[in-house]
């Protein structure tokens, strides 16, 4: 006071401040509007709202996804043939070649004979020989009649009694996966019902016994047949990994010549008219 200066004039510049510089008020009306943010979001998000043309994409997309992963689950999976090894898919191979050439091989015939029917000017002649033919060729298929020609001799010696029924089965099947359209076997004409049976040493071929060494008279082509048996993993391996051995001849003419005695069926008939 004693310098003159107002009180009042004290109070207003010293003790308050102006108006401008009021409370920082912004910052919570800015965090309010933040959270007011976020609610609208998880308003705008839950519960959700799904349209029935979404509805309909989603389940198009479900069954496709599925359809794929069924796809690529069977692709996936390990066929046979997947896990074979080298030389079974060769004897394969091989087999389905020989079939195939087979096939060829009778279309050919039967395309030849309908030729012979149409051009022959007596076709009632022609249709009796080739009847007779077809039933030659059945009765061999049949072991009623007796076969020769060229085809291979399969000698299996079996000092040890090793040899099993159902390795001599397993020749018979490549054998006449091979092309072998007669087989005999120790004087036993083998048809499509031939079982063996019996263990070693003591088998059986439809109840007749056999005893080594076992010989094999097989009609067909011997370029078919011998590598059919010698091919890794095949007949001779299988037979030399038990101590047997297994020698195959080629030969220009084989016969053939144990018969079955043809059975008249008790109930089948014939529907030719």
């Amino acid at each position: 006071m004693s310098n003159g200066q107002n009180p009042n004039e004290d109070r207003r510049h010293g003790g308050a401040l102006p108006p401008e510089a009021a409370a920082p008020a912004p910052p919570r009306a800015a965090a309010s509007e933040e959270v007011t943010g976020r609610q609208r979001l998880w308003a705008g998000l839950w519960p959700p709202r799904v349209s029935r043309a979404q509805l309909i994409v989603a389940l198009l997309l479900f069954v496709l996804g599925l359809g794929l992963a069924i796809q690529v689950r069977s692709n996936s999976d390990n066929s046979a043939l997947r896990g074979a090894r080298q030389e079974d898919l060769v004897r394969i191979l091989d087999e389905l070649d020989n079939r195939t050439e087979r096939l060829e091989d009778e279309k050919q015939r039967l395309d030849a004979q309908r030729t012979e029917l149409e051009n022959s000017s007596d076709q009632a002649e022609e249709a009796r020989k080739q009847t007779l033919e077809k039933e030659r060729q059945l009765g061999i298929l049949a072991g009623t009649v007796a076969a020769h020609g060229p085809g291979i001799t399969l000698t299996i010696s079996d000092p040890s009694g090793a040899v099993e029924a159902d390795m001599l089965l397993d020749t018979i099947q490549e054998l006449r996966a091979a092309g072998a359209e007669a087989i005999e076997i120790n004087g036993v004409r083998v048809v499509a019902n031939t079982y063996f049976s019996g263990d070693g040493g003591e088998l059986r071929v439809d109840g007749r016994k056999i005893e080594a060494p076992y010989e094999f008279k097989v009609i067909g082509k011997p370029q078919d047949l011998e590598p059919a048996l010698n091919i890794p993993g095949g007949v001779v391996q299988t037979l030399e990994k038990e101590q047997a051995t297994a020698e195959v001849a080629r030969a220009d003419d084989i016969v053939v010549d144990a018969l079955r005695p043809a059975k008249q069926p008790d109930y089948a008939r014939s529907s030719s008219r």
